[in-house]
């Protein structure tokens, strides 16, 4: 309870200062509206069905990007990370295609998918994909020896090893994986709608409201709404690793 009041204080404090900067005449107020505008704004886009579609688009598309980098991701992390032989082949390939920003491909996507909603799904899988299969070998990479020697000496297969003895113990590292990585592919979807537009979502929004008539109020509007649906994901997310892995939990618990 003590934390979600300090977050409010904090969050409280910020729109303050942001008020008072707007007002004060430093900047004008069509640059940088203050909240109360951009808060005025935001209710009356949240009543008018073409917002709230582009945010129904946005969030629709996160949540299948996140999905699919789950399902590609954690699977290959586990056999990397638990087959040396392949990880030593596949380290040159990985470390290639790693480093490549995702928003330079738009145009190749584009080329081959145009320019609809598979276009951001794609680039936000390549995107989000790199952090949650980082986590998987790493945490494949630190499980104890003797762990796994044990099970083996008590007569588990490979499977039951898997799934009693290896999964356990990656599973917190997984999913703080997957709290990064649907962080990055929120961010992907928005400015891959942003800057190839065609299939709606907030960063359309975003960009006809900057482009049109300089609408940073519209602009902000949409901005928050974004951070709100990935501080929600974020919360979600968290919420899951501690009621099922316990893992936080059992550090605090220690301190």
């Amino acid at each position: 309870m003590r934390r979600v009041v300090r977050g409010v204080i904090g969050f409280a404090g910020f729109l303050l200062v942001w008020e008072l900067f707007s007002r004060s005449g430093v900047v004008r107020e069509e640059f940088l509206p203050p909240p109360t505008t951009v808060f005025a704004r935001l209710a009356v886009l949240l009543t008018e069905p073409p917002f709230v579609a582009d945010v129904v688009a946005t969030v629709l598309a996160w949540l299948i990007a996140v999905v699919i980098a789950s399902a590609i991701a954690v699977p290959l992390g586990l056999l990397l990370g638990s087959v040396p032989s392949v990880a030593a082949a596949s380290r040159a390939l990985v470390e290639f295609l790693r480093p490549i920003p995702s928003v330079a491909l738009i145009p190749l996507v584009i080329v081959l998918l145009g320019v609809g909603p598979e276009t951001k799904i794609t680039l936000a899988v390549y995107a989000s994909l790199w952090p949650l299969l980082f986590n998987t070998i790493y945490a494949m990479s630190e499980i104890d020896p003797v762990q796994v020697d044990t099970a083996r000496a008590f007569g588990l297969s490979r499977s039951r090893i898997l799934w009693t003895v290896q999964l356990p113990h990656a599973a917190p590292f997984v999913m703080t994986g997957v709290r990064i990585s649907a962080s990055i592919a929120l961010i992907l979807v928005i400015s891959t709608e942003l800057l190839a537009g065609g299939s709606g979502g907030l960063g359309q929004v975003i960009f006809d409201a900057g482009a049109g008539g300089g609408r940073m109020d519209i602009v902000l509007s949409a901005t928050l709404v974004a951070g709100v649906i990935g501080f929600l994901g974020n919360a979600a997310l968290e919420k899951v690793q501690r009621r099922w892995l316990g893992w936080d939990d059992q550090i605090d618990a220690g301190r």
